[in-house]
């Protein structure tokens, strides 16, 4: 008990909210992601995986529905329930492969590590990635330790990635008991879908060129930020503190 009150003050004073895509800003563990689709895609269907479609930052329910079809599945209610768990189920089993084959992308963990020390941060995750999955990637690396999952946005939830944003949002509300909202939330993603998410959805965004978007097109997209990586730490949590201060925004 002594321990839960000793915690409760730093709760109050939470009044920042930062999400981080997973894939391509974080980890790349593409390898066994594709080993587990083609697993999963036997199990539901019996037939060998002939093609995976591309995941250009789209969610996992996304990818499957686009998947079955063009492997001429005909897709039916039952499809999208049974993959996610053969999915979660296959991934799961593969999770000693995720350090092996996989990697952090640079300066990732020395990023989490200093945002997370930047006054009322809570950090999690909005991703394409189902839960489970997005658990098992960043574990794998010792990325999870700096990482609330209970209030981040995942690919199992068949929203709109700007609507999982929001969704985020009110999950770290009722944690918290602080709104976020544009002026003190910040997605940090690699992907033009992620700069488009942040934009509809209501947040800041600070994208980072690792992934398959260039800087230009990050740009474009309308990310306030535009970083060509996470080497250097110091600039992210100086970046995630200008855009979560109103008082420091730029007009538009």
């Amino acid at each position: 008990m002594g321990t839960r009150h000793a915690e409760s003050p730093t709760e109050a004073t939470i009044n920042r909210l930062v999400l981080w895509n997973v894939d391509l800003t974080l980890v790349d563990v593409t390898i066994v992601t594709r080993d587990a689709y083609a697993d999963a895609f036997r199990m539901v269907t019996g037939r060998p995986l002939v093609k995976l479609a591309p995941a250009m930052g789209r969610p996992d329910s996304e990818i499957i529905f686009e998947t079955l079809a063009i492997n001429g599945i005909v897709v039916e209610d039952q499809h999208l329930p049974r993959f996610l768990d053969a999915l979660a189920v296959s991934f799961a089993s593969k999770h000693k492969r995720l350090a092996k084959e996989g990697r952090t992308m640079p300066g990732a963990k020395d990023a989490l590590k200093a945002v997370a020390r930047l006054d009322g941060v809570v950090q999690s995750v909005l991703t394409g990635t189902i839960k489970g999955n997005a658990v098992h990637k960043l574990t794998a690396f010792g990325l999870d330790k700096w990482v609330d999952f209970e209030v981040g946005g995942y690919g199992e939830e068949v929203y709109p990635k700007a609507t999982l944003l929001q969704v985020a949002q009110g999950r770290a509300k009722d944690k918290h008991g602080v709104p976020f909202t544009a002026q003190n939330t910040v997605l940090i993603g690699d992907s033009t879908r992620d700069v488009q998410a942040a934009r509809i959805g209501g947040a800041s965004v600070i994208a980072v060129a690792s992934g398959r978007s260039m800087a230009a097109e990050l740009h474009e997209a309308g990310a306030d930020i535009v970083l060509p990586d996470l080497t250097n730490a110091s600039e992210v949590v100086a970046a995630v503190a200008r855009l979560t201060s109103p008082v420091d925004r730029k007009a538009g």
